[in-house]
């Protein structure tokens, strides 16, 4: 039988876990493609394409629908990056299993370095697709001005947390209702293609319609980080503090209910997917 020795002090213990937590993550990016650059190259595409879908359909509906001064193209592209990071953020942690994972046969390997890595594997993904993205618009249309720059990172960084956030509850939810929890994640991302707000800012709508997308907390925070890329929009109806509350409470929630279902984890719950 295969020993793994434990480090007896807590500064060891935390090297060896993250030295593992960065090895599960090259494992994670590499299992999307057998070469970790053509990974990302196209990631990088879907979101070229996506950008391109959005500036299609807003040219035939007029620019004038943004309702907001600046870049056009930078006014869709931080709707998609928010959106592609959140989403691809709630489809990879949810989908990581929970106690019958082949994974969790190996000694080192426990449920959080599974979480953790999936989740900073798909972090790692969209920011570099981001930076080259960036570069290249860069190069060729000039450098993109951006009014606060930390607090546009702030905002992709929620996104990217409220996402995994989203994706603990549908990760502790998986193992008991298989199929329903598919079918939710499905529709969850599918109601973010319109609830999100990436083709429209949340001053311009009216009373009646903001109460149909202020549930959403991406819609939060897309709306709070257009407010620091641009400089002549002040968002007025969103917080980007509701969005970090649920967050929270949606990974409080989320890890209960992993804590709960490792208790009662069964072998023969894989027979049932």
């Amino acid at each position: 039988m295969f020993y793994f020795k434990r480090n007896q002090t807590l500064l060891g213990g935390a090297f060896t876990t993250a030295e593992l937590i960065f090895h599960a993550v090259v494992r994670n990016v590499r299992s999307q493609h057998s070469n970790a650059v053509l990974a990302i190259l196209m990631n990088i595409v879907q979101i070229l394409a996506l950008v391109a879908v959005f500036y299609t359909i807003m040219s035939f509906m007029g620019t004038r629908v943004a309702k907001i001064r600046g870049d056009f193209v930078l006014f869709l592209m931080t709707g998609v990056f928010l959106f592609l990071t959140h989403i691809k953020a709630v489809g990879a942690v949810g989908g990581v299993g929970t106690g019958n994972n082949p994974m969790m046969l190996h000694s080192p390997m426990n449920m959080m370095v599974m979480l953790l890595a999936t989740a900073f594997g798909t972090l790692y993904t969209q920011f570099f697709s981001m930076i080259i993205i960036l570069f290249g618009y860069s190069v060729w249309f000039g450098v993109p001005e951006v009014q606060e720059p930390g607090g546009a990172f702030a905002m992709l960084m929620l996104a990217w947390f409220t996402g995994c956030s989203v994706g603990v509850v549908f990760m502790a939810l998986k193992p008991w209702l298989p199929t329903t929890v598919g079918i939710m994640s499905t529709v969850y991302r599918r109601l973010n293609m319109i609830f999100s707000g990436k083709m429209f800012v949340a001053n311009a709508l009216g009373g009646f319609m903001l109460t149909m997308f202020a549930w959403n907390p991406l819609f939060h925070i897309i709306d709070q980080c257009r407010g620091f890329v641009f400089r002549n929009y002040f968002p007025r109806n969103t917080s980007w503090e509701y969005a970090l509350w649920v967050g929270l409470v949606l990974l409080m929630v989320g890890l209960l209910g992993i804590f709960f279902t490792r208790q009662h984890v069964s072998q023969s719950w894989g027979a049932r997917r």
